[in-house]
């Protein structure tokens, strides 16, 4: 009993591990394109509602979306899979760089990047 409550440990773990990595990659990849959280919820079918706080949870390693989800996501933001687990910076960039060569008519989906405001009163010099 002990054994399997160890491996049960040590497995969970593992998925909070992953979900750490997913969770760091999705925001880089994210961030990189200049798209906010709401906008790429809603860009792979998310109801605008709750987008941005769902997304929130798998960039800070809370949840994991399912694999379908996931694909969605890499899609949107241009990304093969695999990206999104590569445990070190350097794999990842070369993931990245070579790029969704193994479905070449896969089409981005289209994200409304977010606007830059303007602050109140920065128009008017004061």
């Amino acid at each position: 009993m002990l054994l399997h409550s160890r491996i049960s440990g040590y497995a969970h773990m593992a998925d909070k591990q992953q979900a750490a990595i997913y969770g760091r990659r999705l925001r880089e990849a994210r961030e990189s394109q200049g798209v906010s959280l709401e906008g790429l919820g809603v860009a792979v079918g998310l109801d605008v509602s709750g987008a941005s706080g769902r997304l929130s949870r798998y960039e800070n390693g809370i949840h994991q979306p399912k694999l379908g989800l996931q694909r969605l996501l890499a899609q949107a933001l241009q990304k093969p899979l695999a990206y999104f687990y590569a445990e070190n910076d350097e794999l990842a960039q070369l993931i990245s760089d070579f790029g969704r060569r193994d479905e070449p008519d896969l089409k981005p989906i289209e994200i409304k990047k977010k606007r830059k405001t303007r602050k109140k009163g920065s128009a008017t010099g004061r």
